[in-house]
């Protein structure tokens, strides 16, 4: 009989990942965990936030072929404006 292989998990949809990655800022923030805890919530959100831009990334890239499409439009850089400098 063959060895069970490991299942694979789906990777987290975005707004997942966004929100597990928030809880881990938490809780390390809290500064209650033990060392080892804190080095699992630092490798887990290290993950989630390379799998966040990515994400971003993709979309970027999808958004720029996309207005392409549509009449050849430029695309831009994005800016991010904080609420204070509008």
């Amino acid at each position: 009989m063959a060895p069970e292989e490991p299942a694979i998990e789906p990777a987290p949809k975005f707004e997942e990942a966004l929100t597990r990655l928030e809880q881990l800022v938490h809780a390390l923030e809290a500064g209650n965990l033990s060392l080892d805890e804190s080095l699992r919530a630092f490798e887990e959100g290290t993950a989630l936030l390379r799998l966040c831009a990515r994400r971003l990334e993709e979309t970027e890239r999808r958004i720029e072929v996309l207005m392409q499409e549509e009449g050849g439009l430029r695309a831009q850089p994005f800016k991010w404006e904080e609420e204070g400098d509008r």
